[in-house]
């Protein structure tokens, strides 16, 4: 297992024998960890009060594309190109049109590359993963082309309160762009975040006061002293090694594919195969939780001025294991990739945005037919829970006991069920899900449609414009009466099961 071929470095093939993982795993992790020594690096010896905005792009970017060479080899030429023809397209095409023609051409490119990555060289592994960069290099390219679109083009009154502060009202340049897609602190992993926030980190005015002008514009005041991110770094670093702990030593005892083991099959109880996927699942978690911690930069001060260091956040643990029903779940998981269909999609279509908004996330997420066997079986799941919710929950809102009884049950439903829902993620293929499945009669899928069969389902509206003014620093949950938006987050959230490279910290925050 460890002697895997690569097409990165082989510098560290004695250590990946070692521990006995693939080299390109281990390639992966140690530059994580190399990138998170060099954002201490970055802050300290590049901060932007000692140095240019031009040098800072200048090493992100290089720095980022060595990391990328390191892990892939000659596949980081993909990075660039795909970067640079995009790049090209937004200064040939104009403002009018360039979102479009750069939204197609990235999915396309990206499209491409999972399809020659998974069915002509390596079908089922994960070894060499390249198209996992690339999926958040593509989310850039099609948020910046529509925040240029609505800087430049679109008038102000036309934009949702949103998309105006993440308007960009100047053409980038190259460096820039190439900076923004292609820096250390995220060309590996992720996760996206706004090209004005990157920007802004850059030029050193995360700490920035502003106050509205008498001409109704944001004018910089003064500047507050830089608060340290060593706490709150010192405490999410904790977070993720107890989470690389558990999933190097648990992880590997629990293998989600023992769920489908002739044996287990046979001779386990009801009771056991429950509490096996649940824990089999839960296992595999913990790599996403020491990924998407740290989080990305300032994000100013709260009622109390303390400091807030979660700019783009993730993911939230401590809802994420509570969870009493799909949507709390979701709305807790790859908050970032939600709020991306949101945003380049879901807000600009007139057509059938949920049917458009699923199409891009399937497009997205890749080419394994377990990733469409997990979202077809998510939206039942969804719509099954969301109609038990919406029948039988004002019944147990009081007394406080009542309501605890309900919130119990519904965890554990909650957590059983997508469990069972994720399992296709993991095992990729159509023949070991059904397998899967089938063990447990489909229990769960015909429940779920004798649930939307025989209760009352209550009609959604699509979301109102009101709805769309959500502050985006927040990165708050979606309105609880959309089905759709919730739906396709479903097929975006559950991509993270299936990206087994990506266990490396996020640690931009040491940056800020």
């Amino acid at each position: 297992m460890a002697t895997t071929s690569t097409t990165g470095s082989t510098l560290l093939q004695p250590l990946s024998n070692a521990v006995q993982l693939p080299i390109d795993q281990v390639n992966f992790v140690v530059c994580q960890l190399f990138a998170l020594l060099a954002a201490i690096w970055f802050r300290t010896y590049l901060h932007s009060s000692k140095t240019s905005s031009f040098i800072r792009h200048v090493v992100a970017t290089l720095l980022g594309l060595y990391l990328a060479l390191f892990c892939f080899g000659w596949y980081a030429l993909h990075f660039l190109v795909q970067s640079g023809i995009s790049y090209c397209i937004m200064i040939i095409i104009g403002v009018e049109n360039m979102h479009n023609y750069c939204f197609v051409f990235a999915l396309g490119y990206l499209t491409v590359c999972q399809v020659t990555r998974v069915y002509i060289f390596d079908y089922g592994q994960y070894s060499a993963d390249f198209s996992g960069p690339m999926m958040i290099i593509t989310q850039k390219i099609t948020s910046l082309a529509c925040e240029i679109h609505d800087g430049m083009f679109r008038k102000d009154e036309e934009l949702t309160s949103s998309q105006r502060d993440l308007a960009v009202r100047r053409m980038p340049s190259l460096l820039e762009y190439l900076s923004y897609n292609c820096n250390f602190m995220g060309i590996l992993a992720g996760p996206l975040c706004s090209y004005k926030d990157y920007i802004t980190f850059i030029e050193g005015r995360s700490y920035h006061i502003t106050q509205s002008g008498e001409n109704g514009k944001e004018e910089t005041q003064y500047e507050r002293t830089e608060p340290s991110p060593n706490t709150a770094v010192v405490q999410k670093l904790l977070v993720c090694g107890l989470s690389l702990l558990f999933h190097l030593t648990i992880c590997t005892t629990l293998p989600v594919e023992y769920n489908i083991d002739e044996h287990f099959q046979a001779t386990a109880s009801w009771p056991t195969k429950i509490i096996y996927l649940y824990i089999s699942l839960l296992a595999a978690r913990p790599k996403y939780y020491f990924a998407w911690t740290l989080g990305f930069g300032f994000r100013g001060y709260d009622e109390n001025g303390a400091a807030r260091w979660d700019l783009i956040s993730n993911l939230r643990i401590q809802q994420i294991e509570m969870s009493t029903s799909f949507k709390m779940f979701l709305d807790n998981w790859n908050i970032q990739t939600a709020l991306w269909l949101k945003r380049v999609c879901y807000e600009r279509t007139s057509f059938s945005p949920t049917i458009q908004t699923f199409i891009l996330s399937a497009i997205w997420h890749g080419v394994y037919p377990g990733y469409y066997l997990t979202f077809l079986t998510g939206v039942l799941m969804t719509l099954a829970a969301r109609a038990m919710r919406n029948n039988f929950r004002h019944y147990f809102i009081e007394p406080s006991q009542l309501k605890l009884f309900y919130d119990v049950i519904t965890w554990i439903v909650t957590q059983v069920a997508i469990s069972y829902t994720v399992v296709p993620f993991v095992l990729l293929s159509i023949k070991p899900s059904l397998t899967f499945y089938s063990s447990w009669y489909y229990c769960l899928h015909i429940l779920g449609i004798l649930v939307l069969l025989l209760l009352p389902v209550k009609k959604t509206q699509r979301r109102k414009n009101t709805h769309e003014n959500i502050q985006l620093s927040q990165s708050k949950k979606f309105d609880e009466g959309e089905n759709s938006l919730g739906q396709n987050s479903f097929s975006t959230t559950n991509n993270v099961c299936n990206q087994n490279q990506e266990i490396a910290s996020r640690h931009s925050s040491l940056k800020q």
